[in-house]
């Protein structure tokens, strides 16, 4: 060590991250205020849990059953029409809601960074990066999709999975498919971490989504170690999250796992989860704070209060 890098921590912007959150939502607490930066929260994809669509009934054999128990098994053209429209609408609305989600991004790191409750200033300050995040998140997940078929088919056919013969595949297909998931899970923890640290630094340069893309994987590339601790961490954060959240739904009768509901009940650890994302990244220099312009003193410390105004000058009699 020369003295000159910055000494990355874990757990001292965690503990700040904690006392940040008490300032946002308890000093003092309005109930206002808590509601709008949790819709903020929740256009920004912290959505809670407890709504799972089960499609164990739709098997193959079922799906046989119904077409060959009408007519000759052929497709009738108004259903092929419904299922086109169906998919173009689902198309449409998953663009929407991902369009909504990247400029709630930044909606959600503005409350958090400003310590305030806006939604329609930060939507007109950041549309420019809200925009450029989503198209740059739609590039990367029609390439992802596009890998994972690729991975998939050279997999599938070397084996003979589209022949219909399964009755023997043998340990080298168990090896492939373990190796298959062992590299799915690595891109998407790997893809998962540059994308959590692309808005902060997207909301400090006001630059575009490639070039905070090829940052923040450098910036990951030169400090391997600390994000390694980072995700590690994260794992432990997100699975007491879920037990908390699902005691919370079991405790309101289900009420709780409603979408923005379960955000409102939740938002303390939501605030404090995006608040210890932006004073991670902060210590690896004025580049990556995004309280470089607001002032925010060091991360070990929650903000002081406010010094007193002096008293007016007495006019002269």
């Amino acid at each position: 060590m020369n003295g000159t890098e910055p000494k990355v921590e874990i757990f001292s912007p965690f503990g700040a991250a904690y006392e940040w959150m008490k300032t946002i939502l308890f000093r003092p607490f309005e109930i206002g205020k808590w509601l709008v930066i949790a819709f903020a929260a929740f256009i920004s994809g912290s959505w809670g849990s407890g709504f799972n669509f089960n499609f164990s009934d739709w098997k193959d054999s079922d799906w046989k059953y119904r077409w060959s128990s009408h007519g000759d098994g052929g497709v009738p053209a108004w259903l092929i029409a419904l299922i086109i429209i169906g998919v173009l609408v689902t198309f449409l609305i998953i663009l929407a809601i991902m369009w909504v989600t990247s400029r709630g991004q930044f909606i959600f790191t503005d409350c958090v960074v400003k310590n305030r409750a806006a939604i329609a200033e930060p939507w007109r300050e950041f549309r420019r990066e809200g925009n450029s995040y989503f198209l740059f998140s739609l590039v990367v997940g029609f390439l992802g999709m596009f890998l994972v078929g690729l991975m998939v088919l050279i997999i599938a056919v070397p084996f003979g999975l589209f022949s219909g013969d399964r009755s023997d595949f043998g340990a080298p297909l168990i090896i492939a498919l373990i190796a298959f998931g062992l590299v799915w899970l690595a891109l998407a923890l790997f893809f998962g971490l540059v994308f959590h640290f692309m808005v902060p630094v997207m909301y400090r340069r006001r630059c575009s989504a490639k070039e905070a893309f090829f940052d923040v994987v450098g910036l990951i590339m030169r400090n391997a170690g600390p994000f390694v601790l980072l995700v590690l961490f994260g794992i432990v954060l997100t699975i007491a999250v879920g037990i908390i959240g699902t005691v919370v739904m079991c405790m309101t009768c289900c009420i709780g796992g409603l979408p923005y509901i379960s955000t409102v009940l939740l938002l303390p650890a939501h605030v404090w989860l995006r608040s210890f994302k932006l004073m991670f990244v902060r210590q690896f220099g004025d580049a990556y704070d995004v309280w470089a312009t607001v002032g925010f003193p060091a991360t070990t410390a929650p903000p002081p209060a406010a010094p007193p105004l002096p008293p007016p000058p007495v006019a002269p009699a």
